[in-house]
């Protein structure tokens, strides 16, 4: 097992990582104090995880909510859901909502922890790739709207993150590559050898080759731990972990959240960001080739054939990103060099958004 720390002061909390950690209950003892738990998880995961969590959680009193699976449940309606039942079971402000699943049912239940009585504990059991390495760290939460992705939410952080590989052996092979998307962006935006790694890599990381999964999970938490550790309500370097979601969550928004998985939009939208890099006359066409050939290496999209330029941008316009109506981008000057700019030509956005949509 490999522990990893988030220093955030007073709410510091330690990520384990390794195989058959679902079944170790003195690791839930250790670190989760709460006897009050709500576990959350989903109709796909919870028949094959959830008894062996609750079992790790005994003697505890437990109440478990299943939810739809699917990024277009993850909506107010849904944390509703969530809400109703932490209050028709009377649970205290010393209780903890624990997450076992993919990151909407993360951000959806670090939502309403976020919320209820003004917070209560969140424990994180990511069983996604996508999750693992990138979701279940940092204290995003949230709910999409239909007008965008992630609109509603709160930084509430886990107290406990506990990542156990072996979920990995019945993910769907379109999930594991929709995970990969977020693996690629944190070389792209500081970690040139992580890139490299995974060019070199990729085969066995697409055969599911627990070894492999374990080390860019690994390094991928690394990353965004120091990250947040540094800047944690994102005033400045965590805006480079939106890498490719400006438009990817464009992509995502403007098809109802059914047509894509986040990690593929990302996928495509990092294949945006670094062509907008080259329009900017940031980054060299080879590097942009670079990230284009590892995307299309990895079974990741890039390029959006159902949504037009325009659309794009309309969605694109109510991003979070946008400060005093300006658009910021996360563009790329090198790989492993990330920055957040507004100052880039308006042409180049239009003509990255003409060559990748529609």
């Amino acid at each position: 097992m490999h522990t990893l720390d988030v220093a955030l002061a007073d709410r510091s909390y330690p990520i384990l990582i390794g195989a058959g950690l679902l079944d170790q209950g003195d690791l839930f003892r250790r670190h989760l104090k709460a006897r009050d738990l709500l576990l959350v998880s989903n109709t796909t995961v919870a028949p094959l995880y959830l008894p062996a969590l609750a079992a790790s959680l005994q003697p505890r009193r437990l109440v478990e909510v299943i939810l739809p699976d699917g990024e277009r449940h993850k909506t107010l309606a849904t944390a509703a859901r969530v809400l109703d039942v932490l209050v028709a079971n009377r649970f205290a402000r010393d209780c903890a909502v624990v997450a076992l699943g993919g990151g909407v049912v993360g951000d959806l239940a670090g939502f309403a922890a976020a919320t209820y009585q003004r917070g209560v504990d969140f424990v994180q059991v990511p069983t996604t790739l996508l999750a693992q390495v990138d979701s279940s760290v940092g204290g995003k939460t949230g709910v999409n709207h239909p007008g965008g992705k992630n609109l509603i939410g709160a930084f509430h952080q886990p107290v406990l993150v506990v990542t156990d590989t072996r979920t990995l052996a019945t993910l769907p092979p379109r999930e594991l590559r929709a995970g990969l998307a977020e693996a690629i962006k944190y070389g792209l935006i500081c970690d040139a050898k992580l890139f490299e790694w995974l060019e070199s890599h990729l085969e066995e990381l697409l055969a599911g080759d627990p070894a492999s999964l374990a080390h860019v999970i690994r390094r991928s938490c690394e990353i965004k731990a120091a990250i947040v550790g540094r800047d944690e309500r994102e005033h400045g370097e965590r805006a480079l972990l939106n890498l490719g979601h400006t438009f990817g969550h464009a992509a995502e928004s403007a098809t109802a959240y059914k047509e894509w998985l986040h990690g593929e939009a990302v996928g495509a939208g990092l294949a945006m960001a670094a062509a907008a890099s080259v329009e900017s006359g940031l980054m060299s066409a080879a590097d942009s080739e670079r990230v284009r050939m590892l995307l299309q290496r990895a079974g990741l999209p890039t390029h959006i054939a159902s949504v037009t330029p325009e659309v794009a941008l309309e969605h694109m316009r109510i991003d979070k990103k946008v400060l005093g109506g300006r658009l910021r981008l996360v563009l790329l000057r090198r790989i492993g060099e990330a920055m957040v700019t507004a100052d880039y030509p308006a042409d180049a956005l239009t003509r990255t958004l003409a060559a990748h949509f529609g």
